[in-house]
């Protein structure tokens, strides 16, 4: 029997692109100049044809932030300590992050997922899913972050939220990060896949200064170097082992099956990303249901967008990750599906149409 991801990819087939034109026809109907609400009408189309023709909507929508612990922190690649992603997790489940803020005003779901911690399970909790494929990644600057074995149990995980979300009513996933030292991964993921030189990519993630940058880089370089047999090899699931965390490997699998579940899914920043790369990398359709909330000001994010041709939602300057961009760019799709739900026609609301 095939296994979950195995099932998962066949199950991922692109949208109905030939509803794009019903959906402008309609855009261009309603009480307002054609094109006048710019991008608003372009994701309204999206979300059209995401839902095969029935009326857009992304609510309930729910943010996954997934945790995770990294080995390279030992190469000294974060100003803060391994510690702080458990001290997060605990501010994720207590309400006091970012996302917590940020979901709850746009009223969003949120979910934390223990992908893979540092030390023993963490107490139950109603918004906790506990899901640790192992307490944090080796050192990747010295072989692989974790076996294929591992890195495929990780992505079936954010398979089985993607189905349960679904399967429970959820409309839009979001994805949402958290991991010290998670940036060094994301960048080498960004080297292997896209063909970016670290020194392109490498950015000051929580705080490093100049020089700590360029120690970053060169760590991505020595891991690069370390695992060329499964970079080179060119297999999309064997990078992701080598170079990637539990929690990037958790996100690529809830890329995935969002898409198997035709549900639009919003990229959050910069490590997110990097999951959705990983996961574009296993099945290229997936790029029919992303959504990217913001461009990142990490510094390679800009060139990552361009290589990918996507356009991020918000530009705020914004480098937190955790879902946050994700929560305030969910609120830009339910406007878009207002604007192609709400709004009424010429016709119904007596008002004179466009000349042509």
């Amino acid at each position: 029997m095939p296994d979950t991801l195995s099932r998962t990819l066949a199950a991922i087939a692109p949208v109905d692109g030939t509803l794009r034109k019903k959906a402008m026809a309609h855009l261009d109907n309603l009480t307002k100049p054609r094109g006048s609400l710019g991008r608003l009408e372009e994701t309204a189309a999206r979300l059209y044809c995401i839902a095969d023709g029935q009326a857009p909507g992304v609510d309930p929508a729910r943010i996954f932030t997934c945790a995770g612990d990294h080995g390279v922190t030992a190469e000294g690649v974060s100003p803060f300590p391994q510690a702080v992603t458990r001290q997060m997790v605990a501010n994720f489940l207590a309400g006091g992050a970012g996302v917590n803020a940020l979901a709850r005003t746009a009223g969003v779901g949120l979910t934390v997922v223990d992908a893979g911690c540092a030390g023993g399970e963490f107490a139950p909790h109603p918004s906790l899913v506990s899901a640790k494929v192992m307490p944090g990644t080796a050192n990747l600057a010295e072989g692989p972050a974790m076996s294929a074995a591992q890195c495929q149990q990780a992505v079936e995980t954010g398979i089985r939220l993607a189905n349960a979300a679904a399967a429970e009513g959820a409309r839009c996933l979001g994805m949402g990060e958290m991991g010290i030292g998670n940036t060094t991964p994301s960048t080498a993921l960004f080297c292997a896949y896209l063909g970016f030189t670290p020194l392109e990519i490498a950015g000051p993630g929580a705080g490093l200064n100049p020089a700590g940058v360029r120690k970053k880089a060169e760590v991505v370089r020595k891991a690069l170097w370390a695992n060329d047999a499964a970079v080179s090899g060119g297999d999309a699931l064997e990078i992701l082992a080598a170079l990637g965390g539990c929690e990037i490997a958790v996100l690529a699998g809830l890329v995935l099956g969002a898409a198997a579940n035709r549900l639009p899914v919003v990229v959050d920043g910069f490590i997110s990303t990097a999951a959705y790369v990983a996961a574009w990398k296993m099945h290229q359709d997936v790029a029919d249901y992303a959504f990217f909330s913001h461009a990142s000001a990490e510094h390679g994010h800009v060139m990552i967008m361009e290589a990918l041709g996507a356009r991020p939602l918000l530009h705020l300057d914004m480098r937190l990750g955790e879902g946050t961009g994700a929560a305030m760019a969910i609120f830009i799709l339910r406007c878009a599906a207002a604007i192609f739900n709400d709004m009424a026609t010429f016709e119904k609301a007596g008002v004179s149409g466009q000349a042509s």
